[in-house]
């Protein structure tokens, strides 16, 4: 696997991590879900939709067989052990992925405010629009269209509550499964979002702060 380039940010409270799916995981993940996406029978079979809050076209289970032979869960686990070792000088010994899903999102869609189970989760992205859309009125101010949104406290002084993020093909950002989080939906276009997350449990005695 390419070398991973591994960035912390703390904008609140608790960290998150960031880094880039390389290029070869990207396109087996989004040649294999094309598939899948043409496969009814498969696709009902994965089909996570009922499990997960989000108002979107499609939300299916990605087989541990593929997530296993495109990288996907060594990637995982790459930037797993790093984020901790870098955040709490400590070595995991145990990653168990719990699920790992893809979301298909299209025009007016969204994904409100919720939290995943485990210790650890993710989300990043396999296809963006070329477009999220814009402002109806107000073309001087920024529009969040597609855009997902990491949620920690409230507003206070050197204390932002929210850290909005642009989509980009590649981009993942790892962050504790307790961290809500958002996606705004977006117009003007009838392109797929795609995106894919997982839970994860790591060790009990890393994890457990109140041990």
């Amino acid at each position: 696997m390419d070398k991973i380039d591994l960035k912390i940010v703390r904008p609140f409270g608790p960290t998150y991590a960031y880094a880039k799916i390389p290029n070869n995981i990207v396109e087996t993940l989004n040649n294999y879900i094309d598939k899948i996406v043409k496969d009814k029978n498969k696709k009902d079979t994965l089909n996570f939709g009922e499990s997960l809050v989000g108002d979107v076209t499609e939300e299916f289970l990605l087989e541990k067989e593929i997530a296993e032979k495109s990288g996907w869960l060594n990637f995982l686990g790459v930037c797993i052990q790093k984020w901790i070792d870098i955040e709490l000088k400590k070595k995991i010994t145990k990653l168990n992925v719990i699920d790992t899903w893809v979301v298909r999102q299209f025009e007016h869609e969204y994904n409100p405010t919720h939290w995943h189970s485990g210790h650890i989760s993710g989300a990043g992205f396999l296809k963006v629009p070329s477009t999220f859309g814009k402002h109806t009125q107000k073309k001087n101010k920024e529009y969040y269209g597609g855009s997902l949104q990491l949620i920690s406290g409230s507003r206070m002084f050197l204390s932002p509550s929210v850290v909005t993020i642009k989509p980009k093909v590649g981009d993942f950002y790892f962050f504790p499964h307790y961290l809500m989080h958002t996606v705004f939906p977006f117009k003007d276009t009838k392109e797929e979002r795609r995106s894919i997350s997982f839970n994860a449990n790591i060790d009990e005695n890393i994890y457990n702060v109140y041990e």
